[in-house]
């Protein structure tokens, strides 16, 4: 989409969003008497391949709905807040009555009616700490907009749990499990992004945490940059314990840059809410990198994976599920990426005035506009997984679901990046004066 007109990119948007995304999950993916979505559909959405519910996805549209009601009357959106928190509502009662287990932590799978399913068998049910994140992340957003602090004590809970499994070594992080010795962007990324919602919805409710919440995604984002970040700006997704690159290896040597592009936005949010010029330029210059190294000179759109000098993934490859996927995956063109780096070059260059990073914008609009959406009107949403050359391909990317998150997620934060009134961002395309280092 050439040019910088607000207006009408806004007015893209919303007709998309309205249009396009969510008529697909609120017309026909709600579980209207238990609570919760259903997520598991063919790549087209033509079908639907399952009624189990995987918590992951539960969290996160708890988190959606929540965001939506919030912004319903602003960015006149023709959906009633009331239905949206009381499906939310509804939802955060299913999770609670059958997610939860002894320990505290969440349950990775449960069926329709909420009975606990191993999705590895015999590993158990709470395999991934990323469900806790979402979940938290889906209860903090819905006790902010409805005014819930028993739902936010239930957050920190999680909260407080997550960061004792992680620095006690305890954070699972199935199907893709590291090697002992390693370290994984993921988890202070997830960290920075939770810390930053539950932040923000302790701050709404006067919540006495609000402040050292703050802190800690702070701390995280120092992490992320200081730590992970590479001299030539690229962030390596893992590292051996000691903060290095092993360069003989594949796990060690590759990138993925539509991660490293969405994690730049939390952290230009974060480097906002503190007043950091510093930071936000940092981030600028990681998702720069991450765009150049990742682009598709040949076919157009972001690669699932590259190396750190660019090129395929290059090293030798272990027996890990990791390694595996970053060898055999590279090449795909995945929706969540596309949609994040769509919010993450124009927030950047509205708050720094960067034309590369507008360059990169309009260049990411084209294709992903030209490759992600269905044609076929009577299905919607988009056709999420593809191969290097754009066509779909049925295959399963982390989860076997139709993810409803990132798109929504990035076009309500577009909106508001576009339209004003969002929590932290300024109208003008430049940083506030005044703001510090």
């Amino acid at each position: 989409m050439k040019g910088t007109n607000t207006k009408e990119q806004a007015a893209f948007y919303r007709d998309h969003l309205t249009g396009q995304l969510l008529p697909f999950w609120l017309d026909g993916a709600l579980d209207r008497i238990r609570g919760g979505v259903y997520t598991c559909y063919s790549n087209d959405g033509s079908r639907r391949v399952s009624t189990d519910k995987y918590v992951w996805s539960q969290g996160r549209f708890v988190w959606l709905l929540a965001k939506l009601a919030g912004m319903t009357g602003r960015y006149a959106l023709p959906y009633s807040r009331e239905e949206l928190l009381g499906h939310a509502r509804l939802t955060i009662e299913f999770l609670n009555r059958y997610a939860f287990l002894a320990n505290g932590n969440c349950a990775f799978l449960l069926t329709e009616e909420g009975d606990k399913k191993e999705s590895l068998p015999g590993r158990g049910y709470d395999t991934s700490i990323f469900v806790d994140a979402f979940v938290l992340m889906g209860f903090a957003e819905y006790a902010k907009e409805a005014r819930d602090t028993e739902v936010l004590e239930k957050a920190f809970r999680l909260f407080d749990r997550m960061e004792a499994r992680i620095a006690a070594g305890e954070a699972r992080t199935e199907p893709y499990l590291l090697p002992d010795g390693c370290r994984a962007h993921s988890l202070p990324m997830i960290m920075l992004n939770t810390a930053q919602v539950l932040a923000e919805a302790a701050e709404a409710l006067g919540h006495p945490r609000a402040a050292g919440t703050t802190d800690r995604a702070t701390a995280y984002m120092e992490d992320i940059l200081d730590t992970f970040v590479q001299p030539d700006g690229l962030l390596a997704e893992v590292l051996l314990a000691d903060g290095t690159v092993d360069r003989t290896r594949m796990l060690t040597r590759h990138v993925n840059p539509g991660h490293t592009i969405e994690d730049m936005w939390f952290v230009m949010h974060q480097a906002l809410r503190i007043g950091s010029r510093e930071r936000i330029s940092q981030a600028v210059r990681v998702a720069k990198a991450a765009f150049a190294a990742g682009w598709d000179e040949e076919n157009g759109g972001l690669l699932h994976y590259v190396d750190l000098e660019g090129g395929p993934p290059r090293g030798a490859v272990g027996e890990g599920a990791f390694e595996r996927n970053v060898r055999d995956t590279w090449e795909s063109k995945l929706w969540w990426v596309h949609s994040e780096a769509l919010y993450t070059s124009l927030l950047g260059y509205r708050l720094t005035g960067d034309e590369e990073l507008l360059g990169w914008y309009e260049k990411t609009h084209a294709y992903t506009f030209a490759t992600f959406p269905n044609p076929d009107p009577e299905v919607g949403e988009w056709i999420q997984i593809r191969d290097r050359e754009g066509r779909p391909e049925e295959k399963v990317v982390a989860l076997p679901v139709k993810d409803p998150y990132h798109i929504i997620r990035n076009v309500l934060l577009l909106l508001e990046l576009l339209e004003g009134g969002g929590p932290l961002l300024p109208p003008a395309r430049s940083i506030r004066p005044g703001l510090g280092k």
